[in-house]
């Protein structure tokens, strides 16, 4: 029989694990998520904001012992990894014309952060071989530092003469979000998205969000589920939900909707407060 502290102990290791896999799932994401692979072995879980890699680390020829063996194959993998990690991060699109290799490319300082953030990735999983290789995963939000090196740091001014009128805000209904139904367009996902009306005048993007906001929180979120979306907390309980007509822009970023739903968006004050807080969900396939 199992005396108190026992039992009191095996409680512990039960809850230690449930949390664990909890927060592992949260993490990596499900199979609801939208998910898409960037560099060789590189993901990106758009829902969750995270991107991933593998690497395979070998052990020695001639280790000295086993736990040498098994050290060096790990961080031999771990190499690999984050090798492997900064390519997927490279590909990863920052708008419709931009991949986050362009700014590295064009920025030392970028550069220097970018690779920075990658060595400071978490290892989330590893895997024992019976060959004894060691294959391990690593990963990194693409919000926090990482958003807060690319997203312009003076957004620009928000445009003017969009169809609602937005100055002074006109009587209409208040919502908390925005959920973009942008299901069988083939739109991709990507950090800074825009949103535009029929005219090309932008709705949604840099010009209308705080900053803060969008760099702890992302300019939007992905989901492929419509009721997933309309509960989610980005958009708390009373979203307008609209349809996009169509994706515009070089890479099938940004999206389009019609000026009547750009008037109901930009007619209230209250909902040009929840666009600054990027309340915004775009649903793809």
């Amino acid at each position: 029989m199992f005396g108190t502290r026992s039992m009191y102990v095996v409680i512990m290791l039960l809850v230690f694990m449930l949390a664990a896999g909890a927060a592992s799932a949260q993490l990596v994401g499900t199979v609801k998520d939208v998910m898409e692979p960037v560099g060789q072995t590189g993901k990106v879980d758009w829902s969750t904001g995270v991107i991933t890699a593998v690497g395979i680390g070998a052990p020695p020829a001639q280790p000295a012992n086993a736990a040498q063996a098994r050290a060096m194959a790990e961080r031999a993998a771990q190499v690999v990894a984050l090798r492997n990690l900064l390519e997927a991060v490279k590909g990863v699109r920052v708008d419709s014309t931009t991949l986050v290799e362009n700014f590295m490319v064009t920025s030392d300082a970028i550069r220097t952060e970018v690779s920075g953030f990658v060595q400071g990735a978490m290892i989330m999983d590893k895997k024992y071989m019976s060959d004894g290789s060691v294959e391990v995963t690593v990963g990194m939000k693409l919000t926090g530092a990482l958003a807060d090196a690319l997203l312009p740091k003076t957004p620009p001014t928000p445009p003017t003469g969009i169809t609602g009128t937005l100055s002074p805000a006109t009587p209409g209904q208040a919502y908390t979000g925005l959920i973009v139904d942008a299901r069988g367009l083939g739109v991709r996902p990507a950090i800074a998205p825009k949103i535009v009306n029929e005219d090309g005048k932008e709705v949604y993007g840099s010009a209308w969000i705080s900053r803060d906001y969008a760099v702890r929180e992302g300019m939007v979120g992905y989901l492929k589920d419509p009721i997933a979306a309309q509960t989610n907390p980005r958009v708390t309980d009373r979203p307008l939900m609209v349809k996009a007509l169509k994706v515009s822009g070089e890479g099938r970023v940004d999206l389009t909707i019609t000026n009547a739903d750009a008037a109901m968006l930009h007619g209230v004050a209250q909902n040009l407060s929840f666009l600054e807080k990027c309340r915004v969900i775009i649903l793809v396939d």
